[in-house]
């Protein structure tokens, strides 16, 4: 056993399946033992304290979704690893899970290469899903290279016509070609044919500004492109995970498939989870468009229910860094303005403030919603997600009674806005810890060396 050089001291710890008082030893960047409160460490040593009295101690949290520099169209988000890592650290996240979507004449494979060629950049560890658009006769050669690099999850889009968006034909070969060697598509479902219509039909209206957004894209699209890709799975024996599910009747169908013994699993994003379609009313309606749209207050209200009864798997942040210059560029049409809200340092704070210190949810639920299960169903569990003996030391001490008012001007993200401006949370990460190193002290940076690193995935899930 390695000698202790960190011991976080008395705490809370919280892990998925249990929270009590526990020091926590680390030593070469891994916990090293768990033990009782005061115990000295086990190898005799003298480690550095870091003092968690009153405090939660949690795993670092796992976002199974940033967009990291991410080109759509015309626009490219505006972070770096650097910058992206930087302000996922300060939210208590110390892995993210980004996207290789390959660009203009760029193959699957050569996206993933260059995107983990980057990973160095960051102050914390990522991780990536690879992308499929089109299937041609090098795509099962690709997918099993990217195996080999890591990289089981697989991203697909049933919208976005001419740009991302697979046929069902790729669908299907890709699920059952990732199926097979132990990986998992994650997928964006809304349907394009309905989609395009109902932008057809704004556009006849001259109703396709931002605070037309929702009626532009439609909850219908959502559910029936769940509907038809629950079948193609279930059809190839695969498994999925739905990304940023917005409502509970698509939550409800992945549940259902579930119940009938699939593999089947859905994600919410925060933003979905706390803010409603009232923002497209606001003075700034165009910092609000995403994709799918921020829905009616009674939908949201929904889709939290299901962070309660489990259906939910995983809570992600979907985080897309624009700024307020390039939402405007498009402020009248949404069909050509970029989609996506920053959230990535705000994720874990805005879900734990409404559900855990508003409405009760435990503890325990709120890690297994940002770290373990995401780190399970990437793949990377128990080597994040988790606090126990071997895993990697990535450890936030949560104050769960600090209150304070979110300001763009205070948070790290390489924007000038930030959707959840003015709000009043309760609970912050206070100190994190990635890979052993004391990264961030008492709200302040205190290691800003860049010694994130590319963490291959394993097989994907199972869920506990």
């Amino acid at each position: 056993m390695s000698a202790a050089d960190l011991v976080v001291r008395g705490g809370t710890v919280v892990n998925a399946d249990w929270q009590g008082a526990a020091e926590v030893f680390v030593g070469a960047g891994r916990v090293l033992a768990l033990a009782e409160p005061g115990a000295p460490a086990p190898d005799g040593s003298r480690p550095e304290e870091v003092d968690a009295t009153g405090l939660l101690v949690l795993p670092g949290g796992v976002d199974p979704h940033c967009h990291v520099g991410f080109t759509s169209g015309e626009f490219t988000s505006l972070d770096d690893y650097r910058g992206c890592t930087t302000a996922a650290v300060f939210g208590g996240t110390t892995t993210i899970v980004d996207f290789a979507i390959p660009g203009p004449g760029q193959s699957p494979l050569e996206a993933v290469r260059e995107r983990q060629g980057a990973a160095g950049q960051g102050l914390c560890d990522s991780a990536l899903h690879g992308c499929v658009v089109t299937w041609d006769d090098t795509t099962e050669e690709q997918l099993a290279a990217m195996a080999g690099l890591g990289v089981n999850t697989i991203k697909m889009f049933t919208t976005y016509r001419g740009e991302t968006m697979a046929d069902e034909y790729t669908v299907l070969r890709t699920m059952k070609a990732v199926g097979a060697t132990g990986g998992m598509v994650v997928i964006h479902c809304e349907a394009d044919h309905i989609i395009e219509e109902a932008q057809r039909l704004s556009g006849d209206r001259g109703r396709t500004g931002a605070e037309h957004m929702g009626d532009t894209r439609p909850e219908l699209a959502e559910t029936a492109s769940v509907a038809e890709v629950l079948a193609i799975a279930e059809s190839v024996g695969a498994p999925v995970y739905f990304v940023h599910q917005s409502s509970a009747e698509a939550v409800e169908l992945v549940a259902a498939a579930r119940r009938r013994g699939r593999p089947a699993y859905s994600e919410a994003v925060a933003h979905h989870l706390v803010l409603d379609e009232g923002a497209y009313a606001g003075e700034h309606p165009e910092r609000f468009v995403c994709c799918p749209p921020l829905r009616p207050r009674a939908t949201v209200e929904g889709l939290g229910r299901h962070l309660f009864t489990g259906e939910i798997s995983t809570v992600g942040s979907d985080h897309c860094c624009y700024d307020t210059a390039q939402k405007e560029r498009h402020r009248h049409d949404v069909r050509a303005m970029p989609n996506g809200l920053p959230g990535v340092e705000t994720r874990l704070a805005v879900l734990y403030s409404e559900y855990v210190a508003g409405r009760g949810l435990s503890a325990t639920r709120f890690v297994d919603l940002v770290a373990a299960a995401p780190a399970r169903l990437n793949g990377l569990y128990p080597r994040k997600g988790v606090l126990a003996p071997g895993s990697d030391a990535d450890i936030v001490l949560w104050d769960p009674d600090a209150r304070w008012t979110v300001r763009t001007g205070d948070l790290h993200m390489a924007t000038d806005y930030t959707p959840y401006e003015g709000r009043e949370l309760t609970g912050r990460a206070r100190t994190v810890v990635v890979g052993g190193r004391v990264v961030v002290r008492d709200g302040a940076l205190a290691d800003p060396r860049p010694l994130g690193r590319s963490i291959p995935s394993g097989p994907v899930g199972p869920l506990r």
